[in-house]
């Protein structure tokens, strides 16, 4: 009686998570300001910007507790974190410098989707069905869908030219930076979490939160897309 009690409890917890990240995925008001006034280099500013998008970027974070949910060895971490970290670098330079597009809802929905991926994994949802993509491509890939996430809350501003390269990478380095912060929070929680009784017990519950929430981060940016066309 209790497990669906606790299952629906973290699922509920989660969508909340996740309808807040659905809508405050963008960059607040102030900051807009800010970026469409910046006239030439401001490395520390776009920085701060940038590690405060990762850390309040809760999309991203629970993408990120999928990963390392099941990962017990630092090199193991540093593997597929270094993974996602090359794939999302990639594509919000690309995005923001290079001028490729993707539709933000489009992009969000599919990060949303990652979500439910990784929880799908964890759960063994893979070996029910008989086959097992490669986990290290996979996170590259959803690495490069969050970075191109990134680069879409860059372009809906009209950015100055003057430079543009060097904030972008300033901001690329703030998101390296605040990727750091709230992973290392993470793994704090996680290592008190581990070494409670009922860490593998209450896995189940967790990721199937986590599914639940990455629906409905992904169903959210759906009706967006189809709202706005």
């Amino acid at each position: 009686m209790m497990a669906p009690i606790r299952t629906a409890a973290a699922a509920g917890i989660l969508i909340a998570v996740a309808t807040a990240a659905a809508e405050a995925h963008g960059v607040s008001s102030k900051d807009a300001r800010f970026l469409q006034s910046v006239d030439g280099a401001a490395i520390a500013p776009l920085m701060y910007l940038g590690a405060k998008h990762m850390v309040t970027g809760y999309d991203h974070l629970l993408f990120l507790v999928g990963v390392i949910f099941f990962l017990y060895r630092a090199r193991d971490i540093l593997l597929y974190v270094s993974l996602f970290t090359a794939g999302h670098s990639a594509t919000l330079l690309i995005g923001a410098l290079g001028g490729v597009r993707a539709n933000p809802y489009l992009v969000d929905a599919l990060i949303g989707l990652s979500i439910v991926y990784k929880a799908f994994e964890n759960l063994g949802g893979f070996r029910t069905v008989g086959w097992q993509p490669d986990t290290r491509v996979a996170v590259l890939v959803f690495g490069l869908v969050h970075g191109f996430g990134l680069a879409t809350k860059l372009q809906e501003y009209s950015l100055s030219r003057n430079g543009l390269t060097v904030n972008i990478l300033s901001f690329n380095a703030g998101v390296e930076i605040g990727q750091i912060l709230a992973l290392g929070a993470v793994l704090i929680a996680f290592a008190y979490w581990r070494s409670r009784p009922g860490y593998l017990r209450h896995a189940y519950t967790t990721n199937a939160a986590l599914m639940t929430a990455g629906f409905v981060f992904a169903g959210y940016q759906m009706t967006g897309y189809f709202l706005a066309r």
